[in-house]
């Protein structure tokens, strides 16, 4: 749990965001905060894993620094390592395809396993599959663009009623409605200009000394703005959604009276960075002048629907698209604001994790399973090493140890007796047996159904690699003015 400056409270334990939050001082820290961040920004997952490995190593290079052994000897058989560890990895991954959608799904569990919201992981894992699917083509696609998945969060309801929107979704409802609550075949706009009367550039004010003065300026206003409201309706649009202005506001009361007597609703208040995301969806284009206002820039779908969340809150689905992109939309319901924010960050790993299988279309066991078998052959590897080379490599497969052995304490087993177990296993050549978590013992990870992607691990390998051996090249460290 942490709590801000303001009050505000955050419940997670996603590594990034907790390292994100807090307040670092010590460059090398700072160091580790980038560290998580790119692990999230290249796997998505494993953002814990990725700091936890670096600190196992960092450790390892401490006992080899009073050994004696140089820094720069440290930091080239590291790299060796890593080396012999990727293609370790890879001889012990298990080729996937993106049509597997069970083994997509036990990929996406085992993220949610370890989250808050672990409980739901059964709805959360179909629902991230589903949505990354719909929005790549499974024969071409070798990344994922996870813009096109909009996730929209409203307290009201439980978790249970999360729902995939094959369309668009607002997490709010018509502006002044009217009772207004379904629309069939709406013709939908998005505009980027103000629907109120002109105002100049820079501050002024008017002064109006007398009364009919005043009723022509309110007059004329009216005339404008119905005259705007006007040229909507013609183009035969009914549903109109309005870019969040930051000068002023982009409607006001009098536009929208003018558009509710026009049979026109309107959604307000959009963002600036879903405006891509919309015109994808519904094959819009943004207007920016009323001029441009022409009927080939709408776009078609076949239901507006408003629905109301627990008596005050309001959603708007727009489905039936004519010609959709590939997008789609999540709602996620939820009790509250933390559980909200922390089902959002869930889901987002979880969608990280199917995005990784598509980069590499390869899976490996979880549960200590890769940082176990990785530890084993650069052990045995070691042993066909000379001189410092060999401490340096059998230091750094005694680290990764770190992991299964954390895993084990979080799972309230004895670790040293787990981990030594569970490199005896390894050591036999049977590379798929990990920690099962809740059975408390060694167990084989295929069974349990307990897979994340390959490139989570190897990111993360190379990666808490890469940042020991630029720990490794400082010499001193100076304050400056």
């Amino acid at each position: 749990m942490i709590q801000d400056d303001n009050g505000a409270v955050l419940v997670t334990n996603d590594g990034a965001t907790i390292l994100d939050k807090m307040r670092v001082n010590h460059p090398a820290a700072k160091m580790l905060v980038g560290l998580s961040k790119a692990q999230d920004v290249e796997a998505g997952d494993g953002t814990t894993t990725v700091v936890v490995i670096c600190g196992g190593l960092l450790n390892a290079v401490q006992g080899l620094l009073n050994k004696g052994i140089h820094p720069t000897k440290i930091s080239e058989s590291y790299g060796k390592a890593i080396v012999k560890a990727e293609e370790e990895l890879e001889r012990i991954g298990t080729p996937v395809a993106l049509s597997d959608r069970d083994a997509l799904i036990d990929a996406a569990r085992t993220s949610l396993s370890s989250k808050v919201i672990s409980q739901y992981a059964e709805l959360f894992a179909p629902l991230a599959v589903d949505a990354v699917l719909k929005v790549i083509d499974p024969e071409t696609a070798t990344n994922v663009d996870l813009d096109d998945v909009k996730i929209v969060t409203r307290v009201g309801g439980t978790m249970d009623d999360t729902e995939m929107i094959d369309g668009l979704c607002f997490g709010k409802g018509f502006s002044k409605s009217g009772g207004v609550q379904t629309i069939k075949d709406p013709k939908i706009g998005l505009i980027q200009f103000c629907l109120s009367a002109p105002k100049t550039d820079m501050e002024n004010s008017v002064v109006v000394s007398e009364y009919d003065q005043m009723d022509k300026i309110l007059r004329e206003e009216r005339k404008y703005i119905l005259k705007m409201c006007k040229k909507i309706k013609k183009s035969g649009c009914t549903l109109l959604l309005v870019q969040k202005s930051i000068l002023r506001d982009a409607v006001n009361d009098l536009s929208l009276h003018f558009l509710q007597k026009l049979g026109i609703a309107v959604i307000r208040d959009i963002e600036r960075d879903d405006v891509e995301y919309i015109c994808k969806s519904l094959g819009c284009r943004p207007i920016a002048h009323i001029d441009g206002f022409l009927p080939e820039k709408l776009g078609c779908a076949g239901l507006a629907e408003e629905s109301s969340i627990s008596g005050k809150g309001r959603v708007v689905k727009i489905t039936q698209v004519a010609n959709p992109g590939r997008t789609c939309s999540i709602l996620i319901r939820g009790s509250n604001k933390m559980v909200l924010e922390e089902a959002d960050r869930s889901l987002h790993d979880a969608l990280c994790v199917v995005r990784s299988l598509v980069k590499k279309k390869f899976m490996i066991c979880g549960g200590g399973v890769a940082e176990a078998a990785v530890s084993c052959r650069l052990a045995k590897w070691s042993n066909s090493l000379t001189g410092m080379e060999a401490y340096c490599v059998r230091a750094f497969a005694d680290a990764l140890e770190v992991i299964p052995y954390t895993l084990a304490e979080n799972a309230g087993l004895h670790p040293i007796q787990i981990v030594t177990e569970l490199r005896k296993r390894h050591a036999s050549g049977e590379h798929h047996y990990g920690i099962n978590v809740k059975k408390g013992q060694i167990a084989d990870m295929r069974k349990a159904n307990v897979w994340q992607p390959l490139l989570v691990s190897i990111s993360a390998l190379k990666l808490a690699t890469e940042t020991v051996q630029m720990i490794l090249k400082i010499d001193d460290m100076i304050g400056v003015r």
